[in-house]
């Protein structure tokens, strides 16, 4: 059996340790005790990206992604993304970036040089903020993986974003016609119910981890701000 090794450590701001671990040619990000995420099964955070940008009938989109990880969703929307679209990445502990950059450049790639994207040292909740504010344009896609759900277990002030009130300003950060898109481990009822309240056309869909039809079934919002 092929040992685990811890290559880093980072802590959350107002959260829990980030463990970096590799175990033969993977990685796994650990959550204090738990797996956040690693590159066993990360077919369902690529399709986060995929599936939302396939339902954007915009030619240029302007897309945000809470949380960078290890950047599954954040190629996969690059690799999807028009020609003149734009993504734009919120990423709040910083050593992230230096693992990209540093023991999992090989995964990385030049995703950080694409001039279409942009990773940013900020909480996604205060873009979204500036953006309902008027501050900076509105998204046409919002794109959440900061957490395991609809759930702040990652740090507190994550919780905020899935409240009744933080639904609203995501809706209102979006374009017409623009998707909120939410991944989880898990179903949720109750937040998609609080999708609907907030007037958005909600898609639920059940996506396995592994491309081979293999693994976990995670869930994905898809959630379209009519007006």
């Amino acid at each position: 059996m092929l040992p685990r090794e811890e290559i880093a450590t980072a802590q959350i701001p107002e959260g829990d340790t980030l463990t970096l671990i590799s175990h033969g040619r993977d990685f796994i990000i650990m959550l204090g005790r738990d797996e956040l995420m690693g590159t066993r099964m990360q077919f369902s955070e690529e399709q986060l990206a995929q599936l939302t940008l396939e339902r954007l009938e915009m030619p240029a989109p302007r897309v945000l992604i809470g949380g960078y990880g290890m950047g599954f969703t954040y190629r996969a929307a690059l690799a999807a993304l028009p020609e003149k679209g734009e993504v734009v990445v919120a990423e709040v502990v910083p050593e992230i970036l230096d693992w990209a950059k540093g023991p999992l450049s090989e995964l990385t790639g030049n995703c950080l040089d694409d001039p279409r994207g942009e990773v940013v040292l900020a909480d996604v909740a205060a873009l979204i903020d500036d953006a309902v504010d008027e501050t900076t344009p509105k998204y046409d896609a919002i794109l959440l993986d900061v957490d395991n759900g609809p759930d702040g277990i990652v740090r507190d002030g994550n919780e905020r974003l899935y409240t009744r009130t933080g639904i609203a300003r995501m809706r209102d950060a979006l374009n017409v016609g623009g998707v909120l898109a939410v991944w989880s481990a898990a179903p949720d009822h109750k937040f998609t119910g609080r999708l609907k309240d907030a007037g958005l056309d909600v898609e639920v869909r059940r996506v396995r981890a592994r491309p081979n039809n293999k693994g976990p079934q995670h869930h994905i919002w898809f959630a379209r701000r009519q007006r």
